[in-house]
């Protein structure tokens, strides 16, 4: 499991220089969920927490036209992990951010807006707790693009909640778990679902 996630500016910038984080990827998504991205160097650290980090967002799906396309995206402390499957020496930690505009206003169309409102729509309404039960399920191949052009090459042929042999799938199912663990998500089970090569996990 995660250590004790960082909760403010200070212990994001100590995390950076104990454990020698070379890059931090900035994380936000678009209207319809797509995850976004873009680094910064550890040392743009204190500009990125004091003044967040412009970029366009003429070109991000649900975001302004270009005549107004100038977005800042500002770091939310709280949310900072080291990505555990980057190499540990010259690390790479992450941070999900707030998109704003010029003007320091939230940008309606950031999904973490768009969340907090309807949060607080539901508190008005006398709903005072939100849980989230994510049900992930996927499918991993052994190969998405097999050299003779057939379509994708599944790892096992189990079924639901079948217990397969140790194979590749059971093991990188494995570490994605440990993975998740190690960014203080919190896995309540996995298993195998119906189709063959077929996965859920399950976070509660």
């Amino acid at each position: 499991m995660a250590e004790d996630k960082p909760k403010t500016v200070d212990d994001v910038k100590s995390l950076v220089e104990d454990k020698g984080i070379r890059f931090i990827r900035l994380w936000f998504t678009d209207i319809l969920g797509q995850l976004k991205s873009f680094s910064i160097n550890a040392g743009e650290l204190e500009d990125a927490f004091e003044g967040g980090m412009g970029f366009d967002g003429s070109s991000i799906t649900g975001f302004n036209a270009i005549e107004e396309s100038d977005m800042i995206a500002m770091p939310d402390a709280a949310t900072f992990a080291v990505i555990p499957w980057r190499p540990e020496d010259k690390g790479v930690g992450r941070m999900f951010c707030d998109v704003v505009t010029p003007d320091r206003e939230p940008y309606e169309g950031d999904p973490r807006h768009v969340l907090r409102r309807m949060l607080q729509r539901a508190e008005r309404l006398g709903f005072d707790t939100f849980n989230v039960g994510p049900e992930l399920e996927y499918f991993y191949f052994r190969s998405a693009r097999p050299e003779n052009g057939a379509g994708p090459e599944i790892l096992d042929e189990g079924g639901y909640f079948d217990l397969t042999t140790l194979d590749a799938g059971s093991d990188v199912r494995r570490e994605t778990v440990l993975a998740l663990e190690e960014l203080g998500i919190h896995v309540e089970y996995t298993h195998h679902e119906v189709g063959p090569s077929q996965h859920e996990i399950d976070m509660r």
